[in-house]
Formats: C-alpha cells, sequence, structure tokens
C-alpha cells in the first residue's frame, strides 16, 4: 500500500508540474501557477509530516523533517518552481526506493513465483491433484520442465535437475534411482517418477518460502543505526541554513541550503544495500532473514561449529577391521555384518555395507538398547556392539575412536573401527575464515575428546569442546568472553537448533532438510557446502561496508553543498535540481552490494 502511495504521489507532482508550466508559460497565468503550486506543496509537505509523526513513534528519527522545511521555505519566499522541484525530486526519490528495493530483492522473490501448485499422482490413470493433498507413500510423475512439487526419492533411471534457485548451484545436478530429490528443483527435459517422503507443508522449498518472507518482513537493524546519523546531519543542516541567513540577512540563503540537504542517502541508501546484499547472498545458496543478520556477521569474531553433519559429512564408514590372532579380517566382518544386518543403527548399516554381498543366515536375532546385537549364526552366539555387551565379564582394551566388537560364544573375537568422513571443503573453510581474521574458532561435539580433538587437528580447529549434550553447547557460548563476540554457530541437526539461537548468529546447513535447525537459525546455508559460511561471511562485510559508504558519501556531498549554498551561489531551482543528483548517486551505490564482488 505504501508503495502505491509513493507512485501515486509522484504522479500528482508531475501532473501539477505540467498543468502549472501550461498555465505560465502558456496561458501567462503565473498567479494561477503559484496557488497550484503552493497547495499541492502544502499537501504533499503535510502527507510526510503525518509519516514523519508515525516515524518518530515508533522509535525512530524521521529525517523527513529536513524535506518537510525545504519545501515549506521555498514556498515562503515564492521560489514556487524550487518547491515543485524539490517535491519530485522527494517523490521520485520514494518510487526510485521501490524500483531498487524490488531489483535488489528479484532473486528472493523468484522462489515465490516458482512454487508448485499441483502435482500429477501416478495410480490407474495419472491424474493432477493439489500440490497440498499429496500424502507421505504417493508415486508422483514430473514432467520436463516442471518444478519438483514435493520432497520425494527418484524410483527409477535417473533425472536432471536444476537447483540454482535453492542452493545457487549453477550447473544441472543428475540424479540417480535412490537419491533424494528436493522440491523447488527444475526438472530437465525428461520426465521421471519419484515418491513423496515429505508433504508439501513440510518440504524444502516451503521451508525456504517461509524464510524469504520471514527476511522480507522483519526489519534491518541497521536502518535504525542510519537514523543516529540524522541527528547529528539535521543539525549540522539546520546550523549551515540558520548561519548563511543570519550572516547575509537574506532569507532565501536558509531555503538555498536546505533544498540540497536531502536526506535520502540516510533513508535510502542504508536499506536498499541490505536489501541487495541479501539479495546476494540467495544467489549463492544462502538464505538471510533479516539485515540485523548481516551487520552482526559482518562483525563476527568467533564461529563455532558442530561435528556431525557439519565439519563431517555425518556418514561413519569402516576404516579398519582388527581381528584377534585366531580370527581373520574376513570372518569377523562376515559375523558382525550377518548379525547387524537387521538393525537400522548407523553403525551397522557401515558394517552391512562393507561386508561381503552374500551372507549367512541368523536366527534369534536380539536388540539390546544401548548395548548392541546378539544373534545365532551356524550354530554360534554371536554377539555384535560395546565391549561391556559383547564381553560383560572381561575387561577388553576400548578404542580411541569409534568401534563395534564382536564375540562368538563369550569368545573375544575383535574390533570394528569407523570414522565419520570429512567434509573435503572443512579444512579451506577454516583457511579461509582465518584469512578474514577470524581467529578463534570453535568445535562443539557430542563426541568423545579423542575422536573431536583428531577431527579438530585435521581441519584446522583453534579449541576443541567434547561430550557436549544440547544443554552444554549453550554453556559452551555463554561462557565466550566479550572480545570473542559477536559469535557465530553452525549446525545441521535438531539438537544444534537451541545453540543456533544461542549464538548472536546461527547459521543452519540446511540442505539436508533439517527443519529445526533451519527455523531456529538466521541464516540458512541451502548448498550442502561449508564454504559457503566463508561466503557468507565475506557479503556481510562487503555489504555492511557498501552501505556506510553510501550514507557517507551522502552525507558529505550533501554538507559540500549546503556550504556553498550558504554563500548564496547555487539557485534555489539549481539546488533542487542537484538534490536529485545526490539521490542517485547513493542509491546506485548501494546496490554495489548486490554484485559478484561480494564473494570475489
Amino acid at each position: 500500500m505504501q508503495k502505491l502511495a509513493n507512485y501515486k504521489r509522484l504522479w500528482l507532482v508531475l501532473i501539477v508540474a505540467v498543468v502549472a508550466f501550461g498555465l505560465e508559460f502558456g496561458a501567462h497565468q503565473n498567479g494561477i501557477a503559484q496557488v497550484l503550486v503552493t497547495v499541492l506543496g502544502s499537501l504533499i509537505a503535510l502527507l510526510m509530516f503525518i509519516d514523519m509523526v508515525k516515524t518518530l513513534r515508533s522509535g525512530k528519527f524521521g529525517v523527513d523533517l529536513l524535506a518537510i522545511t525545504a519545501v515549506i521555505a521555498t514556498l515562503a519566499i515564492g521560489e514556487y518552481w524550487a518547491a515543485l522541484i524539490v517535491l519530485l525530486m522527494l517523490t521520485g526519490g520514494d518510487a526510485l526506493e521501490d524500483y531498487a528495493a524490488s531489483k535488489a530483492n528479484s532473486d528472493l522473490k523468484q522462489l515465490l513465483e516458482n512454487s508448485p501448485q499441483t502435482a500429477h499422482l501416478l495410480g490407474e490413470t495419472t491424474r493432477e491433484i493439489p500440490v497440498d493433498d499429496v500424502q507421505i507413500g504417493d508415486h508422483l510423475l514430473v514432467k520436463p520442465g516442471e518444478v519438483v512439487p514435493v520432497d520425494g526419492t527418484l524410483l527409477k533411471g535417473t533425472a536432471t535437475l536444476d537447483e540454482s534457485s535453492l542452493t545457487g548451484e549453477s550447473r544441472p545436478i543428475d540424479k540417480r534411482a535412490g537419491e533424494s530429490v528436493m522440491s523447488g528443483a527444475v526438472n530437465g527435459d525428461a520426465a521421471f517418477e519419484f515418491v513423496a517422503d515429505r508433504q508439501a507443508k513440510d518440504s524444502q522449498y516451503q521451508s525456504i518460502i517461509q524464510l524469504v518472507k520471514q527476511a522480507e518482513a522483519q526489519p534491518a537493524h541497521f536502518v535504525r543505526m542510519a537514523d543516529r546519523y540524522a541527528v547529528p546531519f539535521t543539525i549540522l543542516a539546520y546550523v549551515i541554513a540558520g548561519t548563511g541567513w543570519i550572516v547575509s540577512g537574506d532569507p532565501v540563503r536558509f531555503a538555498q541550503v536546505l533544498v540540497v540537504a536531502s536526506p535520502c542517502p540516510l533513508i535510502l541508501a542504508a536499506p536498499i544495500a541490505l536489501v541487495a546484499g541479501m539479495s546476494r547472498a540467495s544467489q549463492s545458496g544462502i538464505i538471510v532473514k533479516t539485515g540485523t543478520t548481516l551487520e552482526k556477521l559482518a562483525k563476527v569474531k568467533t564461529v563455532a561449529f558442530d561435528k556431525t553433519g557439519t565439519i563431517t559429512k555425518g556418514n561413519l564408514t569402516v576404516t579398519a577391521v582388527l581381528p584377534e590372532p585366531e580370527t581373520t579380517a574376513a570372518e569377523l566382518l562376515t559375523l558382525a555384518a550377518t548379525t547387524e544386518q537387521q538393525s537400522n543403527h548407523i553403525l551397522a548399516r557401515a558394517i552391512v555395507a562393507a561386508a561381503p554381498d552374500t551372507l549367512p543366515s541368523a536366527t534369534a536375532l536380539t536388540e539390546v538398547t544401548g548395548g548392541g546385537v546378539q544373534a545365532t549364526v551356524n550354530g554360534r552366539l554371536v554377539k555384535a556392539g560395546k565391549a561391556d555387551f559383547v564381553m560383560p565379564a572381561n575387561s577388553i582394551t576400548k578404542s580411541a575412536v569409534t568401534a563395534v566388537y564382536v564375540s562368538a560364544d563369550d569368545h573375544y573375537l575383535g574390533r570394528i573401527e569407523f570414522a565419520d568422513e570429512l567434509r573435503p571443503e572443512a579444512r579451506q573453510t577454516m583457511s579461509g575464515l582465518h584469512q578474514l581474521g577470524i581467529r578463534n574458532l570453535v568445535m562443539i561435539s557430542g563426541d568423545r575428546q579423542p575422536i573431536a580433538e583428531k577431527i579438530a587437528k585435521a581441519v584446522g580447529i583453534d579449541e576443541v569442546h567434547a561430550d557436549c549434550l544440547p544443554e552444554d553447547k549453550i554453556k559452551v557460548l555463554a561462557t565466550l568472553s566479550p572480545v570473542q563476540r559477536p559469535v557465530a554457530m553452525v549446525g545441521d541437526g535438531v539438537n544444534d537448533a537451541p545453540s543456533l539461537v544461542t549464538a548472536d548468529v546461527g547459521l543452519a546447513m540446511g540442505a539436508s532438510g533439517a527443519t529445526a535447525a533451519s527455523e531456529s537459525a538466521d541464516a540458512v546455508i541451502m548448498k550442502d557446502d561449508l564454504s559457503r559460511v566463508v561466503t557468507a561471511t565475506t557479503i556481510a562485510r562487503y555489504t555492511m561496508k557498501i552501505a556506510r559508504q553510501s550514507v557517507l558519501i551522502g552525507i558529505a556531498i550533501c554538507t559540500i553543498l549546503m556550504l556553498i549554498a550558504s554563500f548564496g551561489v547555487i539557485p534555489t531551482i539549481v539546488g533542487a535540481l542537484l538534490q536529485e543528483v545526490v539521490d542517485t548517486v547513493t542509491i546506485l551505490y548501494a546496490l554495489r552490494a548486490r554484485s559478484q564482488r561480494a564473494v570475489d
């Protein structure tokens, strides 16, 4: 509604300008033209005053006071053409702000425009249903060029998907049967079938849309910082204008100064820069919820990381099979896999994946929560799990890494060790953060101290906190000293949600669909790439740099013009035109935050 009002005001001023021009230079009715402009100017000034009062009531300083004073001053001294130009520039500036913000935010809005509305349900016949009616387990068809309606798993064949609007990955991604497909991705040239894993309301794309809506709805904190510049700037403008009037004895000097005291660098440049920065982040697969997030992220001195699923891939693999002397590695692995083959535990899946394809049969399978699994294999009672479960009456030397111990008929056979694979970009990410001047990199993990320290050393983490439950992670963040703040927390799981809220900036690795973490975080990294933490920080710093420079450049230009105008060098009409030059320069400069240089 406010955008519509801004455009209406601009059109009203344009129409009056044309009519007044015709009256004065066509019909030679100078008096009528002046009355028309004076009435319009007074009306617009009144509307601006009402808006300013609303701004003051919301706790912000309204820099429109300068614009209102400039209009009134020019009308009072009979410079109605200058007043009309000021009005034209002010309403045009508001309309330009709307255009610039819309331009900067176009990447975010593209997500909303591509929101899937229907899905093709497979059955005896293929029929189109509303996307909200899709149920988990439904078999769906996606035709060439269509948007994937919900999260799911590819049933057969291959599919080529464009995930650029979700992850920032520009090249098409090839998916194979059994791999997940993400809602919001655009299909390539061939139709494919998949099974729905989530309903539309729980799918990744809807989560992104909610983040976008939240990003658009919440105001940026730096706008309030810009308002603090407004107080000294307004006082400075009145001092220069008043001094010029007193020294010269000519009230025209007062109007000449104020018409070049453009408030637009303050009310336009900062928010446009922030929206542009949020747009640039979205192009890199990072959804930033508010401008406040960019401001805090630009100042971050400590970055804390969860381990599993964040620094590592979260997929344990067998790294060593260590049998006792009387047992072979193949026998140990086969017995463990046979016993574990019906278990859903992550270690069981890793063992089965590493074992031979053909396994002997097992009977009397029993799973003991928190202990392990036992079964009868070829007449022997085989146990696989924790050391105390496998050999309760004997002491087994426990490994410093994650391991499954195996016994047969209470005779210890050996152990199988596992490791969580490091993300290939993890070390590069830590190095990049160090290069940005962030010297305090912390890992907060629920894993044991030896494992956590090994991972930290491998990637270049500075400080390690192990054996941490979710409440312990919060305590670690709370104990950071003031010189180590602001702190950013990077996590991916449900257990990370409390610490993401506690940190000054919460960054969620959202590619795996960790809804709780994504909702709790201030920004969500949509591509499964830890190096985007460096990208996000770089964009935030560049954005805040451009925002401040835009404000200060505008203020500097205005101050120089005000000083010149105080000597009567700049006619009122020329000053009004120069005001728009200042506005255009600052807005265009602010839009630089959307450029590729933000991540170069």
